[in-house]
């Protein structure tokens, strides 16, 4: 798509958005005679229950989709998520809850699909409207469409705001203060109940510098605990409990820092892990739950003469299968896709083999972007970055799926333009080493909460175990040893805001130069040129302590992603 269709596109979108009126949300049922029967149990044994209805990383997945699951050392695609569908299972565990329930976003709802991208996330709001969040907390990638952006899309959401780690950084009065409020407290059950919320302090190493200009971050345990003392003694809140967007490894490790001891749970996001039985750490428990709008989290706590006796914790799928699409939501869907509709529908290829990106050392889906790239500009190496988003699209050899500009979109929501450097051998082995150190630090508030890059032409074998800067056990280009001492020819996307210099976080390369082609085009001239593609995991990276079929960065604790 053509940067002047994609501006059309945009502004005409933006144009109808302008004078939309949010339809009411619907009227919740009465309660069940079961639900009766809870409250009459309750009032005798003194219990009550709050409930909390908790989305992470929707990533601006509209609809329902293929998604992945690993079981039995296999992968099984299912069909899951779609935003109606999870409008009906929100209002179906509100009804048996009315009162004290309680729905959260943790983060990345506003980025991800084409329309989210074509409009800056403005499309998304009346949906997110709709959907009737209580909570929400800015995730790493609100702030791809820069700060004013940021402030616009989550402004125009009527959920309550938190973070207490993003702060102005401005010449004008704002300057040093919080972006949003650190905390927000809510009477509910008889209780109040304290949220804090914190995003990932590495946002300007992990995006591209550009987006978070203005905004500054600091780690989580800067002022936790002094949050933590403020909700407990000031506040007299019975419960504690932190929203983060900082990854499950990063997560796990601030549970275990003396800054959580007083928090009841950490409700994680940002790596799109699917925690089903709560992972203990030192402090307290953390929980992750999913991504692409697939699951909902759901975590009843239950209290007695005011104070938390315990937490029961499900991470449930979004079922197109058992909850039917609420019709409401389904007509904002549509109306936000309409104007995008013929283009994004367009068939641009046809894969046999799914198009998957959940795991952490290779991917078929980056395989197939690298080699797009290759082929069209033959250098050295390709690179993609580490992303998590984008869930699968299943194909076979007797089923075959259709890649649209739309899945495009998915796989890549930032267009971004092809660049080339020069890059030395030496520069390449430091590259990887530090790439496997933001990936599998043994400090976990070291990682980014990406995945190891990828790339074309370059064979890598790791031992992930190994200490800091010890990790690479040899690297071959084109088949061959890598030389220390030759230039290699390099094309990786422009991050914006980085130095001329700086290739895919290489710095100091040679020769940089922009190509003036957008990764877009790079894949739709690849796809005509090679209308059916079948990539597969082909041992680009491996691990002498890992499979290649890893899935998560966490390890120590009894979590298995499923």
């Amino acid at each position: 798509m053509s940067k002047s269709r994609r501006s059309f596109l945009r502004n005409t979108t933006l144009l109808g958005l302008a004078g939309a009126v949010l339809p009411a949300a619907p009227a919740l049922a009465g309660t069940s005679s079961a639900n009766d029967f809870a409250a009459e149990e309750a009032a005798a044994t003194g219990t009550k229950t709050v409930t909390l209805l908790y989305t992470t990383d929707i990533h601006g997945q509209l609809f329902t989709h293929d998604e992945f699951f690993w079981i039995n050392q296999q992968p099984v695609y299912k069909r899951r998520g779609g935003l109606d569908v999870l409008k009906t299972m929100i209002d179906h565990y509100r009804r048996q809850n009315p009162a004290n329930t309680l729905l959260i976003d943790g983060g990345d709802y506003f980025h991800g699909h084409a329309v989210a991208s074509l409009t800056n996330g403005e499309a998304l709001i009346p949906i997110f409207n709709q959907l009737g969040y209580d909570l929400m907390l800015p995730g790493n990638w609100e702030v791809v469409y820069k700060k004013k952006q940021m402030l616009y899309d989550m402004g125009h959401a009527n959920a309550a705001k938190i973070c207490a780690n993003m702060w102005h950084k401005t010449s004008d009065e704002t300057n040093g203060e919080l972006i949003y409020q650190p905390y927000w407290v809510k009477y509910i059950g008889g209780v109040k109940i304290g949220f804090i919320g914190y995003t990932d302090h590495l946002i300007p190493k992990r995006q591209s510098p550009a987006y978070s200009d203005g905004i500054s971050f600091k780690h989580a345990d800067h002022n936790l605990a002094r949050y933590v003392k403020q909700l407990r003694e000031e506040e007299g809140c019975a419960v504690v409990i932190v929203v983060t967007h900082m990854g499950l490894a990063q997560q796990v490790g601030l549970a275990n820092n003396p800054a959580a001891q007083g928090v009841d749970l950490i409700m994680g996001a940002d790596t799109h892990e699917r925690v089903r039985e709560p992972i203990q750490a030192k402090y307290t428990k953390v929980i992750e739950c999913g991504a692409f709008g697939s699951f909902l989290g759901k975590i009843d706590l239950i209290l007695k003469e005011g104070k938390l006796t315990d937490i029961n914790y499900a991470l449930l799928d979004v079922d197109p299968v058992k909850f039917a699409p609420n019709a409401a939501v389904t007509t904002q869907l549509k109306k936000a896709y309409a104007p995008f509709a013929k283009d994004l529908s367009t068939v641009i290829g046809t894969t046999t083999t799914p198009l998957v990106r959940y795991f952490v050392l290779e991917t078929p889906m980056d395989n197939l972007i690298t080699d797009a790239v290759m082929w069209k500009f033959k250098p050295d190496i390709v690179v993609s970055n580490g992303f998590r988003f984008c869930q699968p699209l299943y194909a076979s050899k007797s089923k075959p799926a259709n890649i649209t500009r739309e899945f495009l979109w998915n796989m890549l929501p930032v267009d971004s333009e092809a660049k080339t450097a020069m890059v030395s051998g030496a520069q390449i082995m430091e590259w990887l080493e530090k790439e496997l150190e933001n990936a599998f630090a043994k400090n976990p508030a070291n990682r980014f909460g990406g995945w190891f890059v990828r790339f074309a032409g370059l064979q890598v074998n790791v031992t992930i175990g190994n200490e800091k800067g010890k990790r690479v056990n040899w690297a071959k280009v084109g088949g061959q040893p890598l030389d220390i001492n030759k230039l290699y020819s390099m094309v990786a996307c422009e991050r914006e805001g980085d130095p001329d210099d700086t290739l895919c976080r290489i710095e100091h390369v040679q020769q940089p130069r922009k190509l003036g082609v957008l990764m877009h085009d790079v894949i739709e001239d690849y796809l005509k040129a090679h209308p059916v593609v079948a990539p597969v995991l082909e041992g680009r990276t491996t691990a002498t302590d890992e499979p290649a079929t890893l899935l998560t960065q966490l390890k120590g604790t009894t979590y298995e992603f499923q």
